[in-house]
């Protein structure tokens, strides 16, 4: 039940008139996102004692949910103990998120009051690279034996499940923690008692290590519809689970990161409204610093073929260079960002190159005769082109250059990506602003040159 208006003021009003009990009670029937972000609209400094009032139980829960500087400000105000109670109930992945976050004498603190078994763990989770799956992986899952029996699997089940992550997908492991097989807890519920587990379970199911990027697994997930996906060692040892949830945020992430970088932004793991206005600068102007050089050879050949513009009378050219760059920019873009989106998806691989080379250019021939013939008709009856001596000819000139910017805009747009892809880098840095810049010198030098041999402007 998510937390309306009328509830957060009723759990306001609760806190107000000191009704604790009963405060206790409204809130712990919400679901932990929801509880959360009622925390996050009170003040800062009444935030850690109503954290205070919130279940053991439900604590946990609340407090994995919340952005990362409220967490610091909780922790700040808990005593030893209660840090304690808190590192010990969090599930461990949450805990690693958390601590990648926090300020490093937060984290000598959180480290100082964890056990021992919990600080080994994190350790672990620790030294996982970052885009790797073992960093988003949990180590709170159930794994049965294959010659365990369907209610020895239950009974054990429900001895250790209480703690886990997921309980509705159940491994089976060796004595050697060697991954055997996966099965639903549904099929548990419904096979036969003495049934053994070796007969109901999936042998050989997907699994990941722990060194394969996370983004890949993301997309393992949605793939194959799974509520969690094992990873293993390299000596295929069952060492955690990435679950469903943790696939959605890395999607959500990579997703942001992505479109952060098509809009020439540097990457920000920090929501808009609590990034700051210095740090919002520094992450926007290196972009915009290497689009405005690259964009000095527009300005060039701008300026190379002035003097003759300016020397034939024929100043009305320049007027349809917006008009032209524009188009070949938007026809790049279109063709990178499907491109781009694609190669994200797994939909094309970098050895369709020549595939969608060839399929790009026939859509672009397309594309460029559509748009040849309207701006063929707009330049001459719009922009009344046939009042001019030589409306006719700057009609077609007009019109031929943006069927080839078209052409050569929309191979560009498909082609960079991919090359990038290739060579290392992340295809999205590929996207409109970066292909804009290159197709905007392109036009211009096509649009020259046709001047040049069909106005003889030299």
């Amino acid at each position: 039940m998510p937390i309306e208006n009328e509830i957060h003021e009723k759990l306001v009003t609760l806190l107000n008139e000191k009704k604790y009990s009963e405060f206790m009670r409204e809130i712990d029937e919400y679901n932990p996102v929801d509880a959360a972000e009622f925390l996050t609209l009170l003040e800062s400094e009444r935030l850690p004692a109503v954290f205070r009032l919130l279940k053991k139980d439900t604590a946990a829960d609340v407090f994995a949910e919340l952005d990362v500087e409220l967490q610091e400000e909780i922790i700040k105000a808990m005593t030893d103990r209660e840090l304690s109670r808190i590192i010990e109930d969090l599930f461990v992945d949450d805990a690693v998120d958390m601590l990648e976050e926090m300020p490093a004498n937060v984290v000598k603190r959180i480290m100082k009051n964890a056990s021992p078994e919990t600080r080994q763990m994190i350790n672990k989770f620790l030294n996982y690279s970052e885009d790797s799956a073992g960093s988003v992986m949990t180590a709170e899952y159930i794994a049965v034996r294959a010659n365990m029996t369907v209610s020895q699997s239950l009974e054990y089940i429900r001895r250790t499940g209480v703690d886990k992550e997921t309980v509705y997908i159940v491994y089976v492991t060796n004595t050697r923690r060697v991954l055997e097989g996966t099965f639903e807890l549904k099929e548990l519920i419904f096979a036969s008692p003495d049934t053994l587990i070796e007969e109901i379970m999936e042998s050989d199911p997907v699994s990941v290590t722990t060194t394969d990027d996370r983004e890949a697994v993301a997309s393992l997930i949605s793939k194959y519809d799974l509520l969690a996906l094992p990873v293993v060692d390299k000596e295929n040892r069952l060492v955690g689970i990435v679950t469903v949830d943790d696939a959605l945020d890395v999607i959500e992430e990579e997703t942001t990161e992505d479109i952060e970088k098509m809009a020439a932004i540097l990457p920000n793991d920090k929501p808009y409204m609590r990034t700051g206005i210095f740090e919002t600068w520094k992450k926007r102007i290196p972009w915009l610093l290497l689009l405005m050089i690259s964009a000095t050879f527009t300005s060039t050949i701008i300026t190379f073929y002035e003097s003759a513009i300016s020397a034939s009378g024929l100043i009305i050219l320049t007027a349809f260079m917006p008009m032209l760059m524009d188009t070949g920019g938007n026809a790049g873009g279109q063709a990178s960002v499907t491109v781009i989106r694609s190669l994200s998806l797994g939909d094309i691989q970098l050895g369709d190159f020549l595939k969608i080379l060839w399929k790009e250019f026939r859509v672009s021939l397309l594309c460029s005769a559509t748009m040849a013939i309207a701006t063929f008709a707009k330049v001459m009856l719009i922009d009344r082109m046939y009042t001019y001596e030589n409306g006719f000819m700057i009609a077609l000139v007009v019109s031929l250059t943006l069927g080839c910017a078209i052409i050569v805009a929309k191979v560009v747009g498909s082609m960079l990506p991919i090359l990038a892809k290739r060579i290392g880098l992340d295809p999205a840095v590929m996207a409109s602003p970066f292909i804009t810049t290159i197709v905007d010198a392109l036009t211009l030098v096509i649009y020259f040159q046709l001047i040049s041999r069909i106005l003889n402007v030299y």
